[in-house]
């Protein structure tokens, strides 16, 4: 092998290790901003799950509040119904 063969050679290896190096820096920086990405949708999820359950109650309040409401007219109209047949009696 001649000295000028050897010299291509040992320049395309390093050329080579230094894509490699740069391959190997740019996972890592990839690597990096998928673990920040996955971190972030986590943190996102437990927020939006949090929110959900607080328009849960909220809502489960406003249906109570709703119901006993709707109780008290009826028993209201009950009353008002019954004063009114006991009037038309006497």
């Amino acid at each position: 092998m001649e000295q000028n063969e050897l010299q291509e050679l040992r320049s395309r290896v390093r050329l080579l290790e230094e894509r490699l190096q740069g391959l190997r820096t740019s996972r890592r920086i990839l690597m990096n901003l998928v673990a920040a990405q996955e971190r972030e949708k986590r943190g996102l999820i437990q927020r939006l799950e949090a929110e959900n359950g607080r328009l849960q109650r909220q809502s489960a309040r406003y249906a109570k509040a709703v119901l006993e409401r709707n109780i008290r007219i009826v028993r209201l109209e009950e009353t008002l119904r019954q004063a009114h047949d006991h009037s038309a009696e006497a």
